[in-house]
């Protein structure tokens, strides 16, 4: 299986590990609207060809570190786990 080295972002911290672009920008959207700047990580080659095998589709949610917990708590209070856009909280450390 290929995995590509996690690439660091100084102060900033993976909250959410989605398999596509689309659900990374619901979830960018639900917390920059509750004031919690966001980042998405990915590589360019998973959008272009629409790719989303062996982390190549990956796209990582990133904010900064002294806000990742209460990004993580208001994504599970808004109940996107119900509807299956969260597939797992990228805590990776």
């Amino acid at each position: 299986m290929l995995r590509r080295k996690k690439r660091d972002k100084p102060g900033l911290v993976t909250v959410h590990t989605a398999s596509g672009l689309l659900s990374a920008q619901v979830i960018k959207t639900k917390l920059e609207s509750a004031g919690i700047p966001a980042l998405l990580d990915y590589e360019s080659a998973g959008v272009v060809l629409g790719i989303t095998v062996d982390g190549l589709g990956e796209v990582r949610v990133m904010v900064p570190e002294s806000l990742a917990e209460e990004a993580r708590t208001l994504l599970v209070e808004e109940g996107e786990e119900s509807i299956g856009l969260l597939e797992s909280d990228g805590s990776e450390e």
